[in-house]
């Protein structure tokens, strides 16, 4: 496997983003021994609660940074990697080297095995919600709470959203990949170019989007698609989860609208929450509606301040 490193200078004066960088080294599983690093934000006290941010396609980190400080201000610890193939962390060129399978290994290993995180709020979006709701699945007793945001967890037994299929076929389509147009047109507010050059930072030529552009071909779209069976697994302890879980998803977003659904109706842990609707939010709803959101996530966790996870029996 052979990936690409984004020079350090890209990420030069991002505005409002101050934090520094961090890294890890995890297994590719490509049968070599590739190693490929991890990038991931690390702010607030290290004896603080663990709120876990995961962004999706094709944004990375930066995506989170309206919401870092004000929950480090309520003594939080925020942790938010970059998922391999964006942000800071390594890039492999092919195509073919990216399955979700793969992604899901890759964040196991740099969260846990490296950084050993434990009692987590998961703060989840789009792709973060693909992956994390699998991380949750699989390794319950690693988290507390959890806040699921424009997100899913696709068995391919339903149809997604026409707007979805729209925006998969552009991806395998159109001749250059504009991540930062692509976020910006997923945002119901105007972003600033500096802002659209952030999250074009990552990627200085089309050599450096192969993961951003096979993403959305990821998402399981039919039952015989090859993540289908994990996440079938991951939904039925998700069924019988009670690990507090609150939905915040936005009312402007047309790639998951009404998804929330699904979480409220078969979580045990969405009962009686304090479920809500972003209003003026698009799908990257951090980006419209920032401070709302972490106002939610820290609302959240004062309200289930006995959160310990487990399944019901």
């Amino acid at each position: 496997m052979h990936a690409l490193r984004t020079p350090d200078e890209r990420f030069a004066d991002l505005p409002d983003f101050p934090f520094q960088p961090n890294y890890v080294e995890v297994a590719a599983g490509d049968g070599d021994g590739t190693r490929l690093r991890v990038h991931y934000l690390d702010e607030g006290p290290r004896d603080g609660e663990v709120v876990l941010l995961l962004h999706g396609e094709p944004s990375w980190s930066f995506l989170y940074r309206s919401l870092i400080p004000i929950l480090v201000a309520a003594g939080k610890r925020c942790v938010a990697p970059d998922l391999i193939g964006f942000g800071r962390s390594d890039k492999p060129t092919e195509t073919a080297d990216y399955t979700y399978a793969r992604h899901v290994e890759w964040m196991r290993e740099a969260l846990f095995d490296h950084l050993d995180l434990s009692a987590i709020t998961l703060v989840c979006q789009d792709w973060g919600g693909l992956i994390g709701l699998r991380l949750l699945a699989e390794h319950e007793e690693r988290f507390a709470r959890i806040v699921v945001a424009n997100t899913g967890l696709p068995t391919g037994d339903t149809a997604l959203t026409d707007a979805f299929a729209a925006w998969q076929k552009f991806s395998q389509t159109a001749p250059q990949f504009p991540v930062g147009a692509i976020v910006a047109g997923g945002c119901r507010t105007p972003l600033p170019p500096e802002v659209i050059a952030g999250y074009d930072a990552p990627f200085p030529d089309e050599s450096y989007k192969a993961g951003a552009r096979i993403f959305p071909t990821l998402v399981p779209t039919s039952p015989d698609d090859p993540a289908a069976p994990a996440n079938r697994q991951a939904w039925e302890r998700l069924s019988r989860l009670r690990i507090p879980v609150v939905t915040a998803f936005s009312d402007e977003d047309k790639i998951t609208a009404g998804g929330y659904r699904v979480f409220q109706d078969k979580v045990p842990g969405a009962a009686g929450q304090a479920h809500t609707t972003i209003v003026g939010g698009g799908h990257f709803l951090q980006e419209d509606r920032g401070p709302q959101l972490a106002t939610v996530v820290l609302d959240f966790i004062a309200a289930t301040p006995d959160s310990t996870g487990g399944s019901a029996k």
